[in-house]
């Protein structure tokens, strides 16, 4: 990589090899505890803490960067799961939004409590606090637009969405 030196080189390369190995082991151990994978979970506890409960299919795609084809698929899985229900939006009906069922509410606070246990084993521990927060300032820094003072799109590419990869999507499927 021209331009970039050497420790800049280490520091990207285990910065890719880390989100690239936790988002799928993350999602490994939700599947094998819960039978949620990191993507069901992530979409339910955002559709569950928007306001009334329910979110347009739209707004899910962008809060997660997913294609609007990957948003239906996940979706879909749910509702045959019986974790969310599919239906119009108020006021638009050709709007179409998800909510969480009561059944996807009780499956979603065990997996949460269980996500938050691995967070902190697998992410957090590893570190001292003081390199946590640094860690997060830094990621903060670069997803803010204007933070970093590069020239870079307001928003990553979908095909590389970073929720999307570290959940083990491939981008072969969306």
């Amino acid at each position: 990589m021209p331009g970039v030196d050497d420790a800049g080189k280490r520091c990207w390369h285990q910065f890719l090899e880390s989100s690239e190995a936790l988002g799928p082991l993350l999602s490994d151990r939700l599947v094998a505890a819960h039978q949620l994978t990191l993507i069901d979970v992530l979409l339910l506890d955002r559709i569950a803490k928007h306001p009334g409960g329910s979110m347009p299919l739209s707004r899910l795609g962008e809060a997660f960067a997913l294609a609007p084809s990957r948003v239906t698929q996940q979706i879909t899985r749910l509702e045959v799961q019986g974790l969310v229900r599919r239906g119009p939006g108020q006021g638009d009906r050709r709007r179409v939004v998800a909510a969480v069922t009561p059944h996807g509410r009780t499956r979603l606070g065990p997996a949460l409590a269980f996500y938050a246990k691995e967070i902190r084993r697998n992410f957090l521990d590893p570190m001292s606090r003081q390199q946590a927060i640094a860690l997060g300032d830094a990621c903060r820094r670069i997803s803010v637009p204007g933070r970093s003072g590069a020239d870079r799109p307001a928003r990553l590419g979908r095909r590389n969405s970073p929720v999307a990869v570290a959940a083990g999507i491939d981008a072969a499927a969306r």
